[in-house]
Formats: C-alpha cells, sequence, structure tokens
C-alpha cells in the first residue's frame, strides 16, 4: 500500500515537473515542494522514533502537515519557492548523478546533492536565472523522480529501500530504465522550449507572472 501511495506520487508530480515547469510555474514548485516535505517530514519522524520508514501512522501525519507547510510557503514566497524548488532539484540531480557514476549509497552521496541543491539555490536567489535552466534541469529531476515511482509501483523499490544504504547496491537497473530517464526528459524540454518564454524568460518573471 505505502509503495502504491508514494509511487503514484512520484510519477505524478514528476512529469508535472517535466512537461508542465514552465507553463505552472508557481503550482509546479509548490506541489515539488510539498513533495519534498512529505520526504522531510515522514524520513525524519521515522528517525526519531527509530521505526520503520511509514510504518506507522506518525511519519504519515506529519509528512502531510510538513508537506502543507512547505507547498504553501513555496507558493506564497518567490525566496522560499526557488530554495526549496531549486534546491531540492539540485539535490535530486546530484544524488542520481552520482548513483549512476556507480557510487554507493553513503554521505558522499547526500553531501554532493546538498552542494549542488544549495549551489543551485543561491544562483537562482541572488542573481536573473535564465527559465531554459529550470526547463532543463527540472525536466531530469521530474524524470528521476517519474523512474522511482515507477519502481516502486513495479515492487522493484520499497519504502524502506528509500532511507537504506543499501539502496544502489541492491538495484541492478540495467540500460532500459537510463533509457526510459533520459528519454522522459527530453520529451518534457522538446516540448517546453515550444513556448517562447520557456527560452528567452527568467526565473522570477515567470513565477509572478
Amino acid at each position: 500500500m505505502n509503495e502504491a501511495v508514494l509511487g503514484v506520487l512520484l510519477v505524478a508530480v514528476g512529469l508535472l515537473l517535466v512537461f508542465r515547469g514552465y507553463a505552472a510555474l508557481r503550482a509546479v514548485i509548490a506541489a515539488w515542494a510539498a513533495l519534498v516535505g512529505f520526504f522531510v517530514g515522514s524520513g525524519a519522524t521515522s528517525l526519531v522514533t527509530g521505526g520503520a520508514y511509514l510504518g506507522s501512522a506518525g511519519p504519515w501525519v506529519v509528512g502531510v502537515l510538513v508537506a502543507v507547510i512547505f507547498g504553501v510557503a513555496a507558493y506564497a514566497f518567490y525566496a522560499l519557492s526557488v530554495a526549496i524548488g531549486m534546491g531540492s532539484i539540485g539535490f535530486a540531480l546530484g544524488t542520481t548523478g552520482m548513483a549512476a557514476l556507480g557510487v554507493r549509497w553513503s554521505w558522499l552521496i547526500v553531501l554532493a546533492g546538498l552542494a549542488i541543491g544549495l549551489l543551485l539555490a543561491i544562483l537562482a536567489i541572488a542573481g536573473e536565472l535564465p527559465m531554459i535552466i529550470l526547463v532543463v534541469l527540472g525536466a531530469f529531476a521530474g524524470a528521476s523522480a517519474a523512474v522511482a515511482g515507477v519502481l516502486l509501483l513495479l515492487g522493484m523499490l520499497a519504502t524502506g529501500d528509500l532511507t537504506t544504504p543499501q539502496t544502489t547496491t541492491a538495484l541492478d537497473l540495467r540500460w532500459p530504465w537510463t533509457l526510459l530517464y533520459v528519454g522522459i526528459a527530453a520529451a518534457g524540454i522538446i516540448t517546453q522550449l515550444r513556448t517562447p518564454g520557456a527560452r528567452r524568460g527568467t526565473l522570477r518573471s515567470a513565477w509572478s507572472g
């Protein structure tokens, strides 16, 4: 049951970011931030209580509450939207890239993800980040989430695998999954770049307008 719910959420929000990142920026970033908030809240609760991830009602309740807070904050405030949205997109890309390079799930992967996420958030807040960068990075981050959701739905991943050090070594994902990941991202980029604003606008102007 947990795998089905999380799988559907990951696929839905991931594809929303892939194909609608520019057209509905504020809503998409808010949805992505809510998903991040859910994982942060539920993961932190499971860590504190020492129970299995989403193994009881507590992590679900806290996860939903944090998801609402993150989503509303990201929708209402540009700086928070950028910090949460771009930071989490950078984290997703950083961890996916490290795993693709064969690095085992460890603090090295986490630190790489945090560093890239922090860098993207700072660049987005401090400057006029071109919209095309969000389109490209968001498409790959969304594709990563969507593929993870499919793996959950097919039973190749379990909710507990999302927090265990053995995840990247236990998975033996061959080239079709990499092809699916790249294909989804490429389709999203092509779709979004058909809109002139996605090619020439900035993140701030798209968020406000």
